[in-house]
């Protein structure tokens, strides 16, 4: 009887597999099953390494190896493997980000070897709903951005990175990157913002999306119309876009710390389903 485990690189003819791994965690891994349904699991195209854990032969967890290193329907046992490949490796990521669990027990396995982070956020609420809020009137003035907008939503991009990340998108390359990703969104009519005198007061983007579930990110307000409640009502409207349009199911995630954000999803009828942990470099 075949009872030894292997890791290895997920090869693109095994994904369906890989699909169906995903599949068993859909709010859990919505990013990761987002860019494999888009880019299969050509390491060149996916932008990053499949890593896969096999079970007697069978695939029974992933690793996502690229700009960030994804644990997916990781136990203990993969965890180690994961965790072992990628400090043979060397640090080519720049955050390490998940459920919790596994999330923790890698980082536990790699910080001896990748310390010290620049910061970990340990618990990071993953909220999820499907369905509108009955209540709360979303706001009409929340649209989508306009190709020819770019140069007047980048700003306020710039700001919200820097606020919740604590280094600037534009450090590096410039930012070449990052607008690159954000025009990407604007292109597929992903990214909604309320829009005054040539300057955006909210915005938020649906970013990953699969047939099951999107995920709502980059949510902020000026900050100098904050407690106006532009983020409960703008919030609305970008949830009323993704359940008509997207998906069944509209998840996020945030820092256990930002209470107000916590409150604003409630309101909207976002619940707690899990926890995410995210390692900073």
């Amino acid at each position: 009887m075949l009872t030894t485990t292997t890791t290895r690189v997920v090869e693109p003819h095994e994904l369906e597999a890989a699909l169906a791994v995903l599949d068993r965690a859909p709010v859990d891994n919505a990013f990761v099953t987002a860019r494999v349904r888009v880019s299969g699991l050509d390491p060149w195209r996916l932008g990053g390494e499949m890593w896969g854990w096999y079970h007697r032969g069978r695939l029974e967890s992933l690793c996502y190896s690229g700009a960030n290193l994804v644990p997916v329907c990781a136990g203990p046992a993969a965890v180690r493997a994961f965790a072992e490949r990628a400090r043979r490796q060397g640090r080519r990521c720049s955050s390490i980000v998940g459920p919790a669990e596994p999330t923790a027990d890698l980082w536990a396995r790699l910080e001896p070897h990748w310390g010290p982070a620049r910061e970990v956020r340990a618990h990071q609420p993953l909220m999820v709903t499907d369905r509108m809020p009955e209540h709360i009137r979303p706001d009409p003035y929340v649209r989508r951005v306009r190709k020819d907008e770019m140069d007047v939503l980048m700003p306020a991009c710039v700001a919200m990175f820097t606020e919740e990340v604590g280094v600037s998108p534009l450090a590096g390359d410039g930012g070449l990157i990052y607008q690159a990703r954000v025009a990407e969104l604007v292109g597929a009519g992903r990214s909604f913002a309320r829009i005054e005198d040539g300057k955006v007061v909210f915005k938020a983007e649906i970013g990953a999306v699969t047939p099951k579930v999107c995920q709502i990110q980059g949510v902020w307000v000026a900050p100098e119309r904050r407690g106006e409640g532009l983020s409960v009502t703008g919030m609305a409207a970008v949830l009323r876009y993704a359940l008509t349009e997207v998906s069944p199911v509209v998840s996020l995630y945030v820092n256990d710390y930002n209470t107000p954000a916590r409150a604003t999803y409630r309101r909207v009828g976002f619940r707690e389903a899990g926890a995410f942990m995210s390692v900073l470099f």
